[in-house]
């Protein structure tokens, strides 16, 4: 009966391959349903005795295998669980994939688009879903997204990708915000890949830097004077604004990559992040962005968000999680040292060795803070 069932799910994992072929993900749920059926199946048996297990043998490897084909049927039938998104995406998102269905024009379709979509399943479903097979698919996508992003990430050098942290809220009118744009500029244009949470403020203007990049200072300046006709990103025009900017000044040499999440839904994901992994759980993306910016982090000013990611990257600096500490370097002397006093706070338990390996540097001057980060990228 033994030799039987390993006949049947033999045949049945050839089948399963034969329908699925072209989405290998699939296939392998099926072949673990087989397994876990048989596995299931075997300690019903050394439950049941020898005995009673020999009875009726035909009848249980009939009942296994109409399960078993139930369910790859249920597989092949909704390889996308009928979700509005794609949970075995291949590819990480563009802007044009996320505002599909935005007319350019007209910003009340902006809730028309596939985002906002997602997005009000998301919340319609719940931030925290109880629905097995809702957080099941979420789950493949954010696996999924990871995949594509370290497929992405390949093709760079680790010590060569940069993060800038900050607040959403920084408006586009901002000195600041300039003063991220060319500090990502600078850095993109040295070859520096460029990442950020992927939503608005300086998150957006560390993606609005890398898209400039090549560009000339009357050009940036033009962007800027653009994208100040809606300062905010609850503006109706800052995506539309935003759009306007790209088609006048397209980019096809230098990329960026950005990491939202729809947690924070609310906040628009910046188009101009040339590459785009988008996470339904939130901790992993965040996670995300500190591992793989091992070229060093840039902390313009924020609040809460940016305070945590502060501590976090100084928990893998500490431990050297990744075989070495990369630099910290912080934005705005004033802020970092009088308004959310981090710096001197990280400053002393690093001098008094409570936290170790910390490469830290604070300055108010743009080229200081690309320095900081070119030598050692």
């Amino acid at each position: 009966f033994s030799n039987i069932i390993v006949i049947l799910a033999y045949k049945l994992s050839f089948i399963s391959s034969f329908y699925v072929s072209s989405q290998h993900k699939q296939k392998i749920m099926a072949d673990n349903y087989l397994e876990n059926q048989y596995e299931s199946y075997l300690a019903r048996k050394a439950a049941m005795g020898k005995k009673t297990a020999k009875k009726k043998p035909i009848v249980k490897v009939q009942r296994l295998q109409s399960e078993a084909i139930e369910a790859l049927k249920d597989i092949i039938a909704q390889p996308s669980f009928r979700m509005p998104f794609d949970i075995f995406r291949e590819h990480l998102y563009s802007a044009e994939d996320l505002y599909k269905g935005y007319l350019l024009g007209k910003p009340g379709s902006f809730k028309d688009c596939y985002d906002q979509q997602v997005y009000s399943h998301y919340l319609k479903t719940g931030k925290a879903a109880t629905d097995i097979k809702e957080t099941l698919a979420r789950t493949l996508h954010d696996h999924s997204m990871t995949n594509a992003m370290n497929d992405f990430l390949a093709h760079f050098d680790e010590r060569q990708v940069v993060g800038i942290m900050g607040g959403h809220g920084l408006l586009r009118t901002d000195e600041a915000y300039r003063q991220v744009v060319m500090v990502s500029k600078t850095l993109a244009e040295n070859g520096c890949l460029m990442v950020s949470g992927g939503g608005p403020g300086a998150m957006e203007a560390t993606h609005l830097g890398a898209w400039l990049a090549g560009r000339s200072e009357a050009e940036t300046d033009d962007a800027l004077a653009t994208l100040k006709e809606a300062p905010s990103f609850k503006d109706r025009l800052w995506l539309e604004m935003a759009l306007q900017v790209m088609i006048k000044y397209p980019q096809e040499q230098y990329v960026s990559l950005g990491v939202p999440t729809w947690l924070y839904g609310h906040e628009p994901a910046t188009p101009f992040a040339t590459h785009i992994a988008k996470y339904f759980d939130n901790s992993i993306r965040e996670d995300s962005i500190l591992t793989i910016a091992k070229g060093g982090i840039i902390y313009s000013p924020g609040s809460a968000g940016t305070m945590q990611e502060i501590f976090q990257d100084a928990v893998q600096n500490h431990y050297l999680s990744f075989g070495y500490a990369s630099p910290m370097v912080f934005l705005d002397t004033h802020y970092w040292t009088e308004e959310m006093p981090i710096y001197p706070m990280l400053k002393s338990l690093s001098e008094r060795g409570k936290y170790k390996n910390l490469i830290l540097h604070i300055a108010d001057e743009e080229q200081e803070i690309i320095d900081a980060i070119r030598q050692f990228t």
